[in-house]
């Protein structure tokens, strides 16, 4: 398929189609919705800040527009979703099990997540632990009481919390559900019933599935941007790639500027067609979570956006530039800005402590009414319907969008 060419423009509109963020739902979101937007994505990243909604959440709300979070946590307690590391900890479909039991049978091999010496050290309370959740049930690592007064990252954890984490990560047990955000970990045969590891696919299958899933997400990639998305071998993945395209698994297509093929997965070649002949406008203007699948790969973002982006809640207070947990503003196919944002809910305000434009963007009147639009209605979805902005860069943005706000109008065209 190198007959097809597509434009930059093109290659980012294919990859926010992919992801559902092209365009404004034209409907309110189901708990359907919810399942078919991970799916659609392939991995949903778990992280547990919650400065605004915690990003799994957010991720959704950028796509679905309100709906209810609630319905996440009963796709994981019902069996539709599970947890395991992915491109990190992340909620996966549940019939993408088999793609990962290779990363649990070989537990050693997942670094940090499996703690080797404690697990060899501590074999007898290993084996009681296990033996108390098959006799008792499902237990929290808040179920077991800290004695050394300590606390904190993960090489602080409680010796259970360890434990638990790497009898997860070695696939012995699962999580059956979340409580307050809390895991709530059971045996694996009780959370999977069924599963053996006779249908286990072979570790090749494995990779092919894994490489054509990411792809198909991407809407368009280069070779190297693949083995990020699922966190594959690095160096053997760009390999795979190719031999997929060879056999005509995966399409090869020209990308203007690009000094390497772009690939495409089959289901997208209609979507990639129109794309080229201008008939993918991306609309959506919304706000992103760092961890959304279009802006987890830095590397990926600056090539393909030509936006540089850090989180900087890991960097000290007075080396932060932007923010402790800045939000990616997409709009209409761009990447434009971001903002620092703080959801004071017992006040019931959406703060924008700063809003910073890339450089090149105009502030004009319609980037305001879009990004209006959007902040309420984030605002509203996370119950703090009074929106109040700091300071912007450049200032006088500020002003204007503080008129589209007082408007309520967010419809205006971009000028």
């Amino acid at each position: 398929m190198t007959e097809l060419r597509l434009a930059p423009a093109d290659a980012r509109a294919l990859l926010l189609a992919a992801q559902g963020l092209d365009a404004r739902p034209r409907r309110r979101a189901t708990r359907a919705d919810v399942l078919a937007a991970i799916r659609c994505m392939g991995a949903l990243q778990i992280d547990t800040i919650q400065v605004v909604a915690r990003s799994p959440y957010l991720v959704l709300w950028s796509r679905l527009g309100s709906y209810e979070p609630r319905w996440l946590d009963e796709l994981l307690a019902g069996g539709a979703i599970f947890e395991y590391w992915s491109h990190e900890a992340c909620f996966l479909p549940v019939e993408d099990y088999p793609l990962y039991r290779h990363r649990m049978l070989n537990p050693r091999a997942m670094r940090w997540k499996y703690a080797h010496a404690l697990m060899e050290r501590e074999r007898e309370a290993v084996d009681r632990l296990r033996a108390a959740i098959r006799e008792h049930g499902p237990v929290r690592s808040a179920d077991f009481e800290r004695r050394d007064g300590g606390g904190g990252g993960w090489w602080e954890w409680k010796p259970e919390k360890r434990m638990l984490e790497s009898l997860f990560t070695a696939g012995e047990l699962m999580i059956a559900r979340r409580e307050r955000f809390q895991r709530v970990y059971d045996l694996r045969e009780r959370v999977l019933p069924g599963w053996s590891d006779d249908r286990l696919p072979s570790e090749a299958e494995v990779r092919r599935a894994l490489v054509t899933k990411a792809v198909r997400a991407l809407g368009v990639a280069k070779a190297k941007w693949v083995a990020d998305y699922f966190r594959m071998d690095r160096r053997s993945t760009p390999a795979v790639v190719r031999e997929l395209a060879a056999e005509g698994a995966l399409l090869e297509v020209e990308v203007e500027g690009w000094e390497e093929p772009g690939y495409l997965h089959p289901d997208h070649r209609a979507l990639a067609e129109a794309a080229a002949t201008g008939g993918i406008r991306p609309r959506l203007t919304t706000l992103l979570s760092p961890f959304d699948p279009v802006v987890w790969d830095r590397v990926r973002g600056s090539e393909l956006f030509g936006f540089d982006y850090r989180l900087e809640c890991y960097t000290p207070a007075p080396k932060r530039r932007y923010g402790y947990f800045t939000l990616p503003i997409l709009h209409r196919g761009a990447l434009v800005g971001r903002l620092d944002p703080k959801a004071h809910r017992r006040e019931g305000t959406f703060e924008v402590r700063a809003l910073y434009l890339e450089p090149g963007v105009r502030p004009t009147r319609g980037l305001a009414a879009d990004l209006a639009r959007a902040l309420r209605e984030c605002a509203a979805w996370h119950g703090t319907p009074r929106v109040e902005v700091r300071a912007t860069d450049p200032p006088a943005f500020a002003e204007r969008l503080r008129d589209a706000l007082r408007a309520g109008n967010g419809a205006a065209p971009a000028e």
